[in-house]
C-alpha cells in the first residue's frame, strides 16, 4: 500500500504561525524530512515515534542533493508511510516544492500541498513594513538573490520601477552586486532598504539604511542568514509601525 507525501509550509519561524493543518500533519507523521530554516520549536512538535530526517541546505553545503531528496520522498511513501516534507516559509515560493512534486508525479505517489506563510509576509509584518501601502507601493515583487547556477543575474531593468516593493530572498551573499546593479540601472542611491535577520523569531533583528549604504551596515552588524531584503519606500514606515514588544 502506497502512503502519501504532504508538502508542508512551516512558515517563517514563529511556531504560532503554523496553519492548523500543518500542525496536525506534523504531529501525526510517520516520517518528517525538514529543512535548515525550520525552527527548533517546530521540530520539537514531531512525535518521538516518527523518523526525523534533516535534509537542509546552506550555500554550497547540502546534506543531500535535491534529486536524492526527491527520491527519498517517493521511497518512504511507497513503504506505506505518511510522509511530511517540512519546508521553511511556503513550499512554492523559492522552496523547490515544484521540483519535488515532479518526481512524485513520475513515481505515481499521492501528495498534497499545505501552504505556509512565506518569509516575505511574515518578516515584513513582524518588522513593521507593509509591503504595499497605497501612498508608497502599488506592487510587490518576490525575487531570489541566488539563482540555480549560483549567479545573481536578475532582470535589473524591470526591477527599477516607481511605486514597487522588492523582496529578495537569499540576498546576503550577492548584496554588493544587487545594490550596485540596481543603482546602475537607475535606482536612486537613497532608496530605503531593510534587512530582516531571523524574522518572526525572538532573535529577530531589523536594520534599515539606503541601497548605497546597506552593505556597510550589514558588515558592521555581522548579519547572518537567514535574512530577507526589502527594498522600497515602504521601508520608511518601519520605525513607526514596528511592534517593539515580545512575540
Amino acid at each position: 500500500m502506497t502512503g502519501k507525501v504532504y508538502l508542508v509550509g512551516a512558515g517563517p519561524g514563529d511556531p504560532e504561525l503554523l496553519t492548523i493543518k500543518a500542525h496536525r500533519l506534523i504531529t501525526t507523521a510517520d516520517v518528517v524530512l525538514y529543512d535548515r530554516l525550520v525552527g527548533a520549536d517546530i521540530i520539537a512538535l514531531i512525535p518521538t515515534t516518527a523518523e526525523k530526517m534533516y535534509v537542509g541546505k546552506a550555500k554550497s553545503m547540502h546534506s543531500l542533493p535535491q534529486n536524492e531528496i526527491n527520491g527519498l520522498l517517493a521511497q518512504k511513501a511507497k513503504e506505506g508511510k505518511m510522509v511530511v516534507r517540512l519546508k521553511g516559509g511556503d513550499p512554492f515560493i523559492f522552496g523547490r516544492g515544484g521540483e519535488e512534486l515532479e518526481e512524485l508525479v513520475q513515481e505515481s505517489v499521492p501528495f498534497e500541498v499545505v501552504p505556509g506563510i512565506t518569509a516575505a509576509a511574515g518578516c515584513a509584518a513582524y518588522a513593521g513594513i507593509p509591503l504595499t501601502h497605497r501612498d508608497y507601493a502599488q506592487s510587490v515583487r518576490f525575487l531570489t538573490g541566488h539563482l540555480k547556477d549560483g549567479t545573481t543575474d536578475l532582470p535589473w531593468d524591470e526591477l527599477v520601477h516607481p511605486a514597487q516593493t522588492l523582496v529578495i530572498y537569499m540576498g546576503l551573499t550577492g548584496l554588493e552586486e544587487i545594490s550596485q546593479s540596481l543603482i546602475r540601472f537607475g535606482m536612486k542611491p537613497s532608496m530605503p532598504v531593510a534587512v530582516v535577520e531571523k524574522g518572526t523569531t525572538l532573535e529577530q533583528r531589523v536594520f534599515t539604511s539606503t541601497i548605497s549604504d546597506i552593505l556597510a551596515v550589514i558588515k558592521q552588524n555581522d548579519v547572518k542568514s537567514p535574512a530577507l531584503l526589502i527594498i522600497g519606500d515602504v521601508v520608511t514606515l518601519q520605525n513607526k509601525l514596528e511592534w517593539h514588544g515580545k512575540y
